[in-house]
């Protein structure tokens, strides 16, 4: 398994270099790592490692979590108002139901099954979008409206309603117990509950954290081990455990403002390393056949979801000060998909589900054509739709917080650590 894993760490390094340096998603290249060296490829990958494939998956979303719950700002989400609760769902729920009719009217798959696939994809990509909002934020575009605001806003909580209804629609997949409807009618209830958990434990931890003397590391083993405990126990008693994790990287964001960046300065260089097992993972699982097969149907069903989240975006930012234009760019910043597809699309495969081949197969499909086409869009009509002024809402740093930028600690975003500001160091996370 070593020869598997420095294989993946030096090809995928290697190939995200070289889709960067073209302007391309460095995650593409470490997806076609993986099919090369997976089963249908090259088959250069220890089976173990593909046999515990799903753990590394749930391990890889646990820490994706965490990380938007690190980086989700009051200020932020306080700045957009009810826009922000109508962007983080509308566009999902219209997306992921548009695609699971769909995939049930052109796949005939079974209509829980089909839901399955339409939220597999609805979830959007923070490794594309945040980089590119900030760039955005740190160059004036758009900033008299604050339209990287909206976007950054709805991207933080959008992937949260995909991946519990995904589970809802896997949990009904596996069980077969109880009626659809009664299963809609408990996920407000595992919202609630998964929140709860989160802050309840969250708060556990701001104690630990305030009354022992801890070294930063220790903190780090606490936070990790805190979050796998919320998705546990979440799993136990019925709540969305993957939403608590969320709660708890808020919770100690807003209680202990500089430990909390610290982490999630620490977790981004983890998630370096850990994204290319990941994304090479999720490669190695594609059956090319399938994925062939898929082909001009997969793409239909991906595209008729994009223009139903963008038929979303649009609904959700009417009554907003944007304009037009600024509404039009919104619903292109969130086509790019990545991140979610990776950690979830395989999930139904390794647990026996009929269709999980299909729900992989298209998974991938949307993550190359989205993140690329996503990120090309991104830059190429930011000039035509968005006007570059600097006096604009910028809420970035909070006042009180020096700006000077720091070489020592530095991640994905801007962010202030011990009164010191990160800066922007990848694209790619």
């Amino acid at each position: 398994m070593i020869l598997s894993i420095m294989l993946i760490l030096v090809l995928g390094m290697l190939a995200s270099r070289l889709f960067t340096w073209v302007k391309l998603p460095g995650l593409i290249g470490m997806i076609l790592v993986g099919i090369a060296l997976g089963p249908y490829g090259f088959d250069r990958l220890d089976p173990f490692m593909l046999d515990n494939a799903i753990d590394t998956r749930f391990i890889a979303l646990v820490v994706i979590l965490l990380r938007a719950g690190l980086e989700l700002e009051k200020d932020l989400l306080r700045s957009v108002g009810g826009t922000a609760i109508k962007m983080n769902a509308i566009p999902c729920l219209l997306e992921g139901f548009t695609v699971a009719g769909a995939a049930y009217l052109l796949l005939d798959l079974p209509l829980v099954e089909a839901g399955m696939l339409g939220f597999v994809l609805a979830a959007v990509s923070p490794a594309v979008i945040v980089p590119a909002m900030l760039r955005l934020r740190e160059q004036g575009w758009g900033m008299r409206q604050g339209v990287p605001n909206f976007v950054l806003a709805g991207a933080s909580v959008d992937d949260v309603f995909a991946i519990i209804l995904f589970t809802a629609f896997l949990g009904m997949a596996l069980r077969a117990d109880g009626s659809f409807i009664g299963q809609m009618a408990r996920i407000p209830v595992q919202i609630v509950g998964g929140i709860l958990l989160g802050a309840i434990i969250g708060l556990g931890m701001v104690l630990v954290f305030r009354r022992l003397s801890i070294s930063h590391l220790e903190r780090v083993g606490v936070t990790v081990t805190g979050a796998f405990a919320v998705l546990l126990f979440g799993e136990h008693i019925g709540v969305a455990g993957l939403l608590g994790v969320m709660a708890l990287g808020f919770v100690l964001l807003e209680r202990v403002r500089k430990r909390a960046i610290r982490l999630e300065v620490t977790l981004n260089r983890v998630w370096f390393f850990a994204q290319l097992v990941l994304f090479a993972l999720i490669g190695a699982e594609v059956d090319l056949e399938v994925a062939w097969q898929a082909g001009l149907t997969g793409l239909a069903i991906v595209a008729v979801g994009l223009l139903a989240r963008s038929a979303g975006v649009v609904l959700a930012l009417q009554g907003s000060r944007l304009t037009d234009k600024e509404r039009l760019f919104a619903a292109i910043a969130y086509l790019p998909k990545a991140t979610v597809q990776a950690a979830i699309g395989g999930i139904p495969l390794a647990l026996g589900v009929t269709s999980g081949v299909t729900v992989l197969a298209i998974a991938v499909l949307a993550v190359v054509i989205t993140a690329s086409m996503g990120a090309v869009a991104i830059d190429v009509t930011t000039p035509l739709l968005l006007e570059k002024d600097r006096g604009g809402i910028d809420l970035w740093p909070p006042a009180g917080l020096q700006k000077q930028p720091s070489e020592e600690l530095m991640t994905e975003h801007p962010r202030e650590v011990d009164g010191l500001r990160t800066v922007v160091v990848s694209d790619d996370i």
